[in-house]
This record gives structure tokens, sequence and C-alpha cells, in this order.
């Protein structure tokens, strides 16, 4: 009697494995695929970073522009759900050398990928001996200056020669980031804190739901919190934000 039951337990667990191994394979299936089509991965990456899925451990491979890039791909991989650990392989090979024309050109390429209520897809960037020239269109007068802030704030940059053309309607359909996804969005407000002299050493926590963003952690002043708030909402694809932040007294 007692090996009958033996067997029909070792039945019951041998029948339960393949299930749980689907299971698992699902998940690690479904973190990839989060990963790769993240906003992160599809505009700033580009394919260059190659995602591995095992038992929810993500291995990421590859090479990037800088370690920047590197760090944005393990922070996106982080805020995916279920992940449990990242390993990050991915290879550092710079084709500007930094602070070149080029590294410029790159860097606020990338920053007006981010920003919010700016154009991405109709705006030109050139860069000579550290003087940067936009061009290109904008849909108002609001947008054309937005993106010249945004020039300005790249380190190394002298100055900014403005030459978007306003037009009533955009000259291309501003598609780009209209649905990014809440890992991404959490990972670019916490670069945006992390890049700013006076929100770097804040203590904060960002969490992001359906293009709602939550903060909390401490802050020094209400000048600081209200800062945090001001660059989280820049950040392109924050519907709101909702800012829990304690002031130190």
């Amino acid at each position: 009697m007692k090996s009958k039951f033996i067997s029909r337990i070792a039945f019951l667990l041998s029948a339960a494995l393949p299930a749980a191994a689907f299971a698992t394979a699902a998940a690690d299936q479904a973190i990839g695929e989060a990963a790769r089509s993240s906003y992160n991965f599809r505009s700033f990456l580009q394919d260059r970073v190659k995602v591995g899925v095992q038992d929810g451990v993500v291995t990421l491979t590859g090479t990037v522009q800088d370690t920047g890039d590197k760090a944005l791909a393990e922070d996106t991989v982080h805020n995916i759900p279920d992940v449990v650990s990242v390993e990050n392989k991915i290879t550092v090979v710079s084709t500007y050398p930094e602070h070149s024309d080029a590294w410029i050109a790159f860097k606020i390429r990338g920053q007006l990928l981010v920003k919010a209520n700016v154009s991405a897809a109709t705006t030109t960037v050139a860069v000579q001996d550290g003087i940067v020239t936009l061009g290109g269109t904008a849909g108002t007068l609001a947008q054309k200056e937005l993106t010249e802030i945004c020039a300005k704030e790249i380190d190394w940059v002298k100055s900014v020669k403005n030459d978007i053309v306003v037009k009533s309607e955009p000259a291309m359909s501003e598609t780009i980031g209209e649905k990014i996804d809440d890992a991404s969005i959490t990972t670019q407000v916490k670069f945006a804190l992390l890049s700013h002299k006076a929100t770097s050493a804040l203590d904060t926590k960002v969490t992001t739901t359906d293009g709602v963003i939550v903060v909390s952690g401490k802050a020094g002043a209400a000048a600081e919190k209200a800062l945090v708030s001001k660059l989280a909402r820049d950040v392109r694809g924050v519907k709101s934000v909702t800012n829990n932040m304690t002031v130190k007294s």
C-alpha cells in the first residue's frame, strides 16, 4: 500500500514538472520580448543589445556607444516584472571621441528622444566646434524653444543656433514615443534625476504604472521636491506625476 502511495506521488510530481518548465519558459520569453520591444531598446539601443533569459536571469550582450547606454539597458531590464537579476556583458565601443562634435550631436539626439513636447523625428542636429545648429520643423513656437533648451543642457555645447521652422502642422507625424512602456519611462525619469546637479544626490524611488509616475523618498527642501516633479513631467511618455517625497525639516 505504501509503495503504491509513493508511486502515485512520484507520478504526480513527474507530471507537474513539464508544466512548471513550460510556465518558466513562457515567463522568460515574455521578459525577453518586453525588453526587446521597450522604447529604450528600440529608440536608443536600436538592436545593438541582445537579450537572453534563463529562469528570470537576463543576460545582456552586444556593443554600445558609451557607459550611459550600457547602464540604460541594464536599468530598463531591471524595471521589467519577474526579472530576477541582470548580467550585463555589454561592451562599450565608442565611435565618437568624448566631447567631440559628433559626440555632442549624438547626445543631443538622445536628449530629444527622451524629452516631452519636442520633435525628435523632424529635428536635424549639426555641430561645428561646439556650436550647435538645429534645423527641421516644429509644430509650435514653444516646441522650437524647448528643443533649443534641450540642446543647451548637453555638456560642452558652446551655443545653439535655432533654425527650426515653425509650421502650423508638423511636417511629419510624430509617432515616436506615442506608446512608451513603463520600464523605459521609469529608467528615463531616474536618469533625468541623476543627471541634474540639484537632484542627483536625492534619495528617490520611482515607479510607473500606465505612464503615471509615483515618486517617493526624501528631499532637502520644497524646491528640490518641486524640481523632481518637473524633471519627471518633462520625460516623454509621462502622463502625470504624484510626488510623495517628504521634505526634511
